[in-house]
């Protein structure tokens, strides 16, 4: 075993068989926090958003507080309830892809499937920015360093979902599990102390904010309603991560539909509480807060602006540090696993991007690579490219959660419209057909239940659009506008490819004559050994060709073919200007314009080495050459190996490397003949 493989054992573990993927299948208590964590750490960022919103009119617009998390509340329900029909309609994890392109045909679900792509790539960029700005606070060294920091934390999850879905869900079951715990913990205790009377203040509640010069005096309705509207797309970042329990359906443990929407359910009634808790606590213990780039309209009691020195803490941050004012490890608990769980969710993009990667392979709108499993039975090549895409977005936004905010929600209520379109379309076909009285029941309320998700996400993303389309949802579009062409195209290309490769009788004709070349460099082993290959293969022309750039050395190589008689003519190619590859390319296309129906057959002497830096210092003029011959019509290029006596040393070293035999190994058939012969015989 190589330096490379060990490495990759160290960083990914050993190999599974294809037999073993039902060993990576997720019970519900593991896949809530793999698909959950996305949509469960929003409540760490989708409150502090609503409040930015709405103390643009002033604190006193804190009033609506409570109604657009209501709001949001009741879109994320009929949203979840949506996608449980989903899963059950379309267990093998097509999602919101599938449905649309099922019942809306191929044009809608490339549309979804673009949609999605940007969603995921931005879910990595908006989640992991926000952790690194969490870091740099925390770790002034990382403040001017915070791209370079999260596209570590990129490499770093793209390392652990490498390794295997259930060894990565396992890791990440703990912190998601305490985030849980700890702000659902914060909320009942606040809620207790509230019934008590002993609800403290936030720190931020002495302060006062001044509204921004648009919203200054009375609001007109039109300003409200557009207040109001622009707080509520906000806090519609919560919903993302929803689609990806039905994009996942196939890593789920049997029967997958079912525990898949179990695990739903459960994300919906948990992300609800936790935000609506949040929201009215905040409400209730005066919570002022702005957007960081805006702390002038931050003003102490006297009028005097805090400063941009002034440090403001995450609304989950300052109501921890309210509520445990008397037990701070609870406050610091609280903190801690915020800022985890901001890098956790990243980690639903990792689940959802390559299931989606490889069902968009298989259909041929994405190249194939991302449909193969790697070692460790991950769809290893889609992990990747989406850590590769994410770092690039985060490097051209410099990780500001703020702008890269601005883009996000878009893709995912696309897709969202679409499959709740799909699915109402999916049960009525099916009510055409179906006959038990039972099941068209259960069938007509899926269908109002989707129908009533239509209603709901259409109305957001015209809101999303109408509010956040000129601040940045511009970008995401034209993103999307670029995957979708790309997916088009790759799709195109495939058709194409298999048209042209389609099998027909002239494709079993042979060709009239083989004309066969043998590349001459020198005379030594490797060209005797390619010379006896080539005319074991009786072709109807043989020659050996040697490129003359040295008239001394050509001579000499003259002398020494004509003394060893070897029954084949040596053809000299003069090449005045030293060059190797281009006389051989257009000698091998004269002879096939020669004779259009023949084949040239060129066999190469290859050596083949032990040792890495070898490789460097031969075989580049054949590898050169190789790469120019592929691209010839009707030139065949066979490579003849001669095997050096460090190439024979790597592989005994390599069979040395060989695991021992255990106890059981022969009974399960894991033991190689001579082996089992050997611990026979000594029995």
């Amino acid at each position: 075993m190589g330096v490379g493989d060990v490495s990759k054992r160290i960083l990914l573990g050993r190999k599974l068989r294809s037999a073993q993927l039902g060993e990576t299948l997720l019970p519900k208590r593991v896949a809530l926090p793999v698909f959950a964590s996305d949509a469960l750490s929003s409540v760490a960022y989708a409150p502090d958003e609503v409040f930015i919103m709405l103390s643009l009119a002033g604190a006193s617009a804190y009033v609506w507080s409570w109604k657009v998390a209501i709001a949001v509340a009741l879109v994320m329900a009929a949203v979840i309830a949506s996608y449980r029909q989903t899963v059950h309609a379309y267990p093998s994890g097509g999602g919101d892809y599938e449905v649309a392109t099922v019942n809306l045909g191929r044009t809608a679900g490339t549309t979804v499937a673009s949609a999605l792509l940007v969603d995921y790539v931005l879910t990595v960029a908006v989640s992991i920015s926000a952790a690194a700005q969490y870091a740099g606070a925390a770790i002034p060294v990382l403040h001017d360093h915070q791209a370079t920091f999260a596209s570590a934390m990129v490499l770093l999850l793209m390392a652990m979902n490498l390794r295997g879905i259930r060894e990565s869900g396992t890791f990440f079951a703990i912190p998601t599990y305490a985030f849980m715990v700890a702000v659902l913990g914060m909320a009942v205790w606040g809620f207790i102390r509230m019934a008590e009377g002993t609800l403290p203040d936030v720190e931020s509640a002495d302060l006062h904010i001044t509204p921004d010069p648009s919203y200054e005096g009375s609001l007109t309705t039109f300003a409200l309603l557009f207040l109001l509207a622009r707080a509520f797309s906000s806090g519609c970042a919560a919903l993302t991560g929803v689609e990806a329990i039905s994009n996942g359906v196939p890593a789920f443990k049997r029967p997958k539909s079912k525990n898949a929407a179990t695990t739903l359910l459960l994300l919906g009634m948990i992300a609800i509480t936790m935000m609506v808790s949040v929201i009215v606590l905040a409400k209730q213990m005066g919570l002022r807060f702005v957007d960081p780039a805006d702390l002038d309209r931050l003003t102490y009691a006297d009028g005097t602006p805090v400063g941009h020195d002034y440090e403001q803490n995450a609304v989950i941050a300052q109501i921890a540090k309210a509520v445990f004012s008397d037990f701070s490890p609870a406050f610091y608990l609280v903190v801690v696993v915020t800022g985890v769980i901001l890098v956790l969710a990243a980690n639903t993009a990792f689940n959802g991007f390559p299931v989606l990667g490889s069902i968009l392979a298989r259909d041929g709108l994405a190249p194939r690579a991302l449909g193969s499993r790697g070692d460790r039975l991950a769809y290893s090549n889609g992990i990747v490219f989406l850590a590769f895409m994410a770092i690039v977005l985060i490097v051209i936004f410099n990780a500001e959660t703020t702008r890269l905010i601005q883009l996000y929600i878009v893709g995912v209520f696309v897709s969202f419209n679409l499959s709740q379109l799909g699915m109402i379309r999916h049960w009525t076909r099916a009510l055409a057909t179906e006959r038990d009285p039972q099941t068209r029941r259960r069938m007509q309320r899926s269908r109002i239940i989707n129908a009533i998700g239509l209603s709901f996400t259409a109305v957001v993303l015209v809101v999303v659009l109408l509010t956040k389309f000129l601040a940045g949802a511009w970008i995401t579009i034209l993103a999307m506008g670029f995957f979708y062409a790309l997916m088009r195209g790759i799709r195109g290309h495939y058709d194409k490819v298999e048209l042209e490769l389609r099998a027909d009788d002239g494709d079993s004709a042979l060709p009239t004559r083989v004309h066969a070349i043998v590349l001459v460099g020198k005379l030594h082993k490797p060209t005797l050994r390619a010379l006896a290959f080539a005319k074991a293969s009786r072709p109807n022309v043989l020659e050996a060709v040697y490129v003359a750039t040295d008239p001394a050395e050509t001579t000499k190589l003259v002398d020494a073919w004509e003394k060893l008689n070897l029954g084949v003519p040596l053809k000299l190619l003069h090449s005045p200007y030293r060059e190797l590859v281009n006389p051989i390319v257009a000698y091998a296309t004269e002879i096939r314009k020669a004779n259009p129906r023949g084949v040239v057959a060129v066999y190469i002497p290859e050596y083949v080495v032990g040792r890495w830096w070898e490789q460097l210092l031969h075989n580049q003029t054949a590898l050169r050459l190789k790469g120019r011959l592929l691209f010839t019509p009707g030139v065949m290029v066979t490579s003849v190996p001669y095997q050096l006596r460090s190439s024979q040393l790597a592989a005994e070293r390599g069979g040395r490397g060989k695991r021992r035999v255990r106890a059981g190994d022969l009974r399960l058939g894991q033991v190689d003949d001579d082996r089992s012969d050997r611990t026979g015989s000594a029995h």
